[in-house]
């Protein structure tokens, strides 16, 4: 191998070194991911931890290890958030937590009134049966929110922002949450799953809500056509309809059933945002964001 220009022979070892370093990085980042899942599920099962605290350990040590990783193997250096950014990202933070919240109080309240057995199936079946139903009531939910004109005012807020990292993952309105999460949950509470088994799920959904929303560039080949992913979910957010597809933020095989699969190798969106910026408050206009649903909107020629 010939030394690039500049380099001897020590510097060209770590270069390629390096090179491969970051290729291999790049297909560990998932399996990491889900390994830690499974290992925080079975332990706080074994061990008897409260699964509520198991659950927030996750979610921070999640988007801490996304951050991190958006140094070492970004998709796009220019999408790395700035500290002001950072300021308005956490306030929208602090609204998705209300609004999940707000959705697993209500969903709660409907449950015990109409409450019934339960499955009564062994954990192991339950499991991928309640990623299935999870999986299609948020597929279902987030596509209404792309339809729906009241909707899409709420959930479009999440669009504004022109670059997609783990950050900005949270910049929601808080109904958004409560929607789609009320969705989500209230399928899951009707059907009567175990407790195990919405802490498996609650797991699996946080370690894809904050993956396909990373700035990272990762490989996931052939588990596209299974798993959403971060190369679909930039799609999603672009500005080019087309091609912005991928609803499904946890599995993609609801895509492909209802035709809103556009994902193939190399495909990279044209940019990401809403197609026309002025219908919708800069996302550093917070209160304007949190009022846009109720704001009447301009009348067009």
């Amino acid at each position: 191998m010939e030394n690039r220009p500049g380099m001897g022979p020590l510097s060209a070892k770590s270069w390629v070194i390096g090179v491969f370093s970051r290729e291999a990085l790049r297909y560990a980042v998932y399996p990491v991911l889900a390994l830690s899942a499974v290992w925080l599920f079975t332990s706080t099962l074994h061990y008897g931890w409260d699964r509520g605290q198991s659950v927030q350990f996750f979610l921070v040590g999640v988007i801490l290890y996304l951050a991190a990783l958006e140094r070492v193997i970004p998709h796009r250096d220019d999408w790395h958030p700035s500290g002001r950014e950072l300021c308005w990202y956490a306030a929208y933070f602090v609204f998705t937590m209300v609004g999940a919240v707000l959705a697993q109080a209500v969903v709660g309240v409907v449950v015990a009134a109409v409450s019934g057995a339960g499955l009564g199936l062994a954990l192991w079946v339950q499991i991928p049966v309640a990623l299935l139903a999870s999986s299609l009531s948020g597929y279902l939910a987030h596509r209404l929110a792309h339809s729906h004109r009241w909707l899409w005012r709420v959930h479009g807020i999440h669009h504004v922002p022109a670059k997609v990292n783990v950050a900005n993952n949270g910049v929601n309105h808080v109904l958004d949450v409560g929607f789609k999460q009320g969705a989500v949950q209230l399928s899951l509470g009707l059907l009567g799953f175990s407790a195990d088994c919405l802490f498996a799920v609650a797991l699996f959904t946080i370690v894809q809500g904050y993956f396909v929303h990373a700035n990272v560039d990762v490989r996931l080949g052939v588990l596209n056509h299974v798993l959403a992913s971060p190369e679909q979910h930039r799609l999603h957010h672009s500005t080019d309809v087309a091609e912005a597809g991928h609803f499904g933020v946890d599995l993609s095989i609801w895509d492909r059933a209802f035709g809103s699969f556009t994902w193939r190798p190399g495909l990279r969106p044209v940019g990401v945002g809403v197609q026309d910026p002025t219908t919708f408050p800069e996302t550093g206009s917070v209160l304007a964001s949190l009022l846009h649903p109720w704001r009447r909107s301009p009348r067009t020629a």
